[in-house]
């Protein structure tokens, strides 16, 4: 697997996006359990998730004590595997999605996310989604503050605009590290954001790198031009997608969902996909 740099911390290229496991039309926990292993076995040392990652309002951080139990129950050594996580995301249980960006309910989100997961600090804690009720600037600064005490070793920012990206990496003094917006190739409006962190050294995770859980599947039939790729290399158009993303910039690190251990371990196999610099052309002219 190859490897790139998250806040001076070596990940692989391409982590996993644990969301599908703990949402709506949820695996058993036996399966979800395989597909963290299945993703370690693969060389994957990222694993994404968050608190709000849960169906009932009872279940906080359900996708957390998830990956935390995956992680204890490994059959070798998982302890240079990257957790990251976000808060101020919500699922109050009735299905809707809110947002809480208030410093003082983050840092205990932070607290009990570390309690969940287990050990020291929390590799790598994002702010999950602005809160349009509260000053970007005060939720941001929780994070900061989150680092200066030691509870998270890492900050980074989702759902963000070049903007936010500059707001927030001057009020942590330099130390934002990731970048988590929706990038794939039905969804480009984050290109910009994208090149930025490219520009400026600063990891970019997509999620739904492949089109969201339910359209993955049918990624080559609506993009042609990744179907036609992948046959060429004998690939699936979903390593090819990943391929791409990892092309357009040395700091995109892809987190695809999966559900089912044979869906991560096909997409591991992306990093070792070579593209031409025609293909990738011919990739991104996709609409």
């Amino acid at each position: 697997m190859q490897q790139r740099s998250l806040g001076g911390t070596k990940v692989s290229a391409l982590g996993l996006g644990a969301m599908p496991m703990s949402i709506e039309g949820r695996p058993d926990r036996d399966r979800s359990i395989r597909t963290i292993h299945a993703a370690l076995d693969a060389g994957v040392t990222l694993i994404d998730t968050a608190d709000c990652y849960h169906l009932e309002a009872n279940e906080v951080g359900h996708n957390e004590s998830l990956i935390a139990e995956a992680l204890s129950s490994y059959g070798s050594d998982s302890t240079g595997v990257l957790v990251a996580t976000k808060g101020g995301h919500l699922r109050p249980g009735d299905g809707s999605w809110t947002q809480n960006g208030h410093p003082d309910y983050l840092k205990e989100a932070a607290k009990a996310s570390l309690k969940r997961l287990g050990g020291d600090a929390i590799d790598l804690y994002k702010l999950h989604r602005p809160d349009p009720g509260v000053p970007y600037e005060d939720s941001v600064g929780a994070l900061k503050d989150l680092l200066d005490e030691g509870v998270i070793r890492m900050a980074g920012v989702s759902n963000a605009t070049v903007d936010q990206i500059r707001k927030a990496n001057k009020i942590l003094d330099g130390r934002l590290v990731a970048v988590q917006n929706q990038f794939s190739p039905a969804f480009r409006s984050s290109e910009g954001e994208l090149r930025y962190c490219g520009e400026n050294g600063i990891a970019f995770l997509p999620w739904s790198p492949l089109g969201g859980i339910q359209n993955a599947g049918g990624l080559g039939t609506h993009f042609a031009s990744f179907q036609q790729v992948a046959d060429r290399h004998g690939a699936s158009p979903q390593q090819v997608c990943l391929a791409w993303e990892l092309a357009l910039a040395p700091t995109v690190i892809p987190i695809p969902g999966a559900t089912r251990p044979a869906s991560i371990s096909d997409s591991a196999k992306a990093s070792e996909l070579e593209l031409s610099a025609e293909e990738i052309s011919e990739l991104s002219g996709t609409e």
